[in-house]
């Protein structure tokens, strides 16, 4: 057993050594490395100068060609978005098509012009707020002011006395406005 433990006390001993030596040797590369650092921070300025503006043509490539990816998705998304931009707007007015199907095919079931009168006008009250929820809306017409950005005159009324006199009288197509931007000017009658 002390047998043993001689031996295991040697290895233990012969470990350390080599361990101490490990690090005497790591201690001296360390020293040499300390001048070496000192003689890098002492080089050329050219050679430094040179490095910088490798470094700066390597971040101007990556920079540009991290522009280009941008462009080119940018391009991508806006043809995206003119092709697939009134699927929104279809979306939401595939209800109302659903309807008007379900009203001709049970239109022939009935003979009461009543009822597909009714029929027709909860459609398109449920179309024009459909409109509505998509920023659609009715330009006013009635008793409203001439007004060249909402208004088209096809007609001048004469005769109609001065307090007509630049008034709507009669609108005879309807106008809209997307979110307050003229999408069909209304057209009307005007007095003289």
């Amino acid at each position: 057993m002390t047998e043993e433990k001689d031996i295991l006390n040697e290895e233990n001993v012969q470990d350390a050594d080599a361990a101490v030596n490990e690090e005497n040797v790591q201690n001296a590369d360390a020293a040499e490395e300390a001048p070496q650092e000192e003689q890098a921070e002492e080089q050329d300025p050219l050679e430094k100068a040179q490095a910088e503006l490798a470094e700066m043509k390597n971040q101007l490539l990556y920079k540009a060609a991290e522009f280009e990816n941008y462009r080119k998705r940018t391009l991508k998304e806006r043809a995206e978005l003119i092709l697939n931009g009134g699927e929104k707007v279809i979306t939401a007015i595939l209800p109302v098509l659903d309807d008007m199907e379900r009203a001709i095919a049970n239109g022939s079931k009935t003979e009461d012009p009543q009822v597909l009168r009714e029929g027709m006008e909860l459609i398109y009250q449920k179309f024009v707020k459909t409109l509505e929820s998509q920023g659609v809306s009715k330009i006013d017409t009635k008793d409203a002011d001439f007004d060249t950005d909402l208004h088209e005159a096809v007609a001048m009324v004469p005769g109609m006395g001065d307090d007509k006199k630049g008034k709507v009288i009669d609108c005879l197509q309807e106008g809209y406005k997307l979110n307050d931007k003229v999408i069909r000017h209304a057209k009307v009658a005007v007095g003289q």
